[in-house]
């Protein structure tokens, strides 16, 4: 499987038979979305900078709730989740998903806002990478986010929802996030095509797409 990210909480995830998929494309944060096909598309909410579908080419269909789904050379489990500390109160919830292929599992943690519960760490398992969101503000911050890394333990640590150039959110960039998860390794990457022992153990910041 290859992980190319697209920049705030958006990937191309590429199994080997050529199934495209495109996690949470956005628009309006203040800089575009690369150009980018996929057969698939998958939010895990609907808010506009997580599902801007038109921005994908080539769509066949998009999934938006949790549930299992096989999608290609993908299977793709949704485990709901929140996307706040207090049960959605504040912004609703916010879909976890796995995305699996080739003998490796990507945990896409979504807009995760909510504390680890052990019922969601049960759901999530031990997969090999782990995309989280580490800028604050409409997710967890840099310290909840490490938690989680902590809990996880996944070989591979892929940080996104952070503050980019010409990003006019207002999240902070990944430095806390690295300072408090820095008995990791960070390394920066073009890509990353699993099996990747490069990456494994370290936490990785992909270059955008172009």
């Amino acid at each position: 499987m290859k992980i190319e990210y697209l920049g705030h909480s958006a990937f191309l995830l590429t199994a080997k038979d050529g199934t495209r998929i495109v996690t949470d494309p956005y628009a309006g944060v203040g800089y575009p979305m690369p150009r980018v096909a996929a057969e698939y598309v998958v939010c895990s909410h609907a808010h506009g900078d997580h599902a801007n579908v038109r921005g994908v080419a080539g769509v066949r269909d998009v999934v938006t709730e949790a549930g299992e789904y096989a999608l290609g050379g993908f299977r793709v489990t949704g485990i709901p989740a929140w996307h706040d500390e207090v049960q959605g109160a504040k912004r609703g919830r916010s879909t976890v998903f796995l995305y699996e292929a080739d003998g490796f599992c990507v945990c896409h943690m979504g807009d995760i806002g909510q504390p680890p519960t052990a019922a969601l760490l049960e759901a999530i398992g031990a997969p090999d990478v782990l995309c989280i969101p580490v800028g604050g503000v409409y997710t967890v911050d840099a310290a909840g986010a490490a938690e989680y890394v902590r809990l996880i333990r996944p070989k591979i640590v892929v940080p996104m929802h952070y503050d980019l150039p010409g990003g006019t959110l207002g999240i902070a960039p990944p430095d806390a996030f690295i300072k408090l998860t820095r008995e990791r390794e960070q390394i920066c990457l073009p890509a990353i095509e699993l099996p990747c022992r490069e990456a494994e153990g370290k936490t990785v910041l992909l270059e955008v797409k172009a």
